[in-house]
């Protein structure tokens, strides 16, 4: 399939995501959408995956639910420019959910399963196995309102103003496999899991309108070493997302561009540094939700900027995710 036809399949995935989408912030309050959380790196277990994948929706439901992800990166195998490439794609299946504890903290989680394959000197290899999961404990500031003195407030209540301030504080569990053998690879981050267990720390800042919202959310990532004394380096994710609402009587249309990246600290191993272990990336997005009843069916589709990951020898070339949940 050539390069045009591969792009224009994309594109009609796209749309068909956005055309299909059906999502509700809260069955009681369908204008709560303020939140859009970028989380949670390492969702395939891979030092090139991105910590910018979304780990909560935009119309802000607790929900349980199921996201697909396809992840395409090519790395090349030599110094040359005509040194053969090896073609990678990493197939994940999540369940997430996001559940409340009370009005300020909630618990976000997820388990994936990993299918990965790689395509070098046409000989095919493929790996799949439960990755690793997370979990991650949520504080949320809400702002208020300054009270109007002319009125008067017969609930007293106080009137959210639509800003909010989210910190985050969690882990990567070492659920997932590692295989010493697959760090020969060219991208060591073809693996199921890490092996290891690494701390989240996240903060957020949120604006949900009736028309328009606005979500950022830097996280950095702390990363253990794994009984095979290997430890991916650590890692700092950053996200900006804008969205507008459009609104009818039945459904809430949310669609969004944002951008995102990371930085990847050099892996070690048995105390010593490994070189072209590092670099960065930068991403753009665009997506959409549709909101109807309970139900949250939404898409996203990436692209790079820029990058430059181990050395430059492995390069990113898009990713897709449609997830379907269930408000809460």
């Amino acid at each position: 399939m050539s390069v045009f036809q591969n792009f224009k399949l994309y594109i009609i995935l796209f749309f068909i995501g956005l055309n299909i989408n059906v999502s509700i912030a809260n069955s009681t309050n369908p204008c709560k959408h303020d939140e859009f959380f970028k989380v949670l790196c390492d969702l395939c277990g891979c030092a090139t995956s991105s910590g910018s994948f979304g780990f909560g929706t935009l119309s802000n439901s607790n929900f349980v639910g199921v996201r697909y992800i396809y992840q395409n990166f090519e790395s090349k195998n030599g110094i040359f420019q005509n040194s053969p490439f090896s073609k990678e794609r990493f197939n994940t299946i999540q369940l997430w959910a996001q559940i409340p504890i009370n009005e300020n903290f909630y618990i976000s989680a997820n388990l994936p399963y990993q299918h990965l394959s790689r395509d070098f000197n046409n000989i095919e290899e493929s790996i799949n196995g439960i990755g690793d999961a997370s979990v991650i404990g949520w504080y949320k500031f809400i702002f208020y309102k300054k009270e109007d003195k002319s009125t008067i407030n017969f609930n007293n209540q106080k009137q959210p103003s639509g800003h909010s301030i989210q910190v985050g504080l969690g882990a990567k569990l070492p659920t997932g496999e590692f295989e010493q053998r697959l760090t020969d690879n060219i991208n060591p981050g073809f693996q199921v899991g890490t092996g290891s267990l690494d701390g989240i720390f996240s903060l957020g800042y949120n604006y949900g309108g009736n028309k328009i919202g606005v979500n950022t959310l830097f996280s950095y990532y702390l990363k253990g070493e794994n009984k095979n004394d290997y430890q991916f380096g650590n890692q700092i994710s950053y996200s900006a997302n804008l969205y507008t609402v459009f609104k009818t009587l039945k459904t809430n249309i949310m669609p969004f561009i944002g951008v995102s990246g990371d930085h990847f600290d050099k892996i070690t191993q048995y105390g010593e540094t490994l070189n072209d272990t590092d670099g960065y990336i930068l991403n753009s997005s665009i997506g959409a939700e549709v909101a109807f009843k309970k139900y949250i069916l939404g898409t996203s589709f990436t692209l790079p900027v820029s990058q430059d990951l181990f050395g430059g020898n492995v390069t990113s070339k898009h990713r897709l995710s449609v997830y379907l949940n269930f408000a809460l």
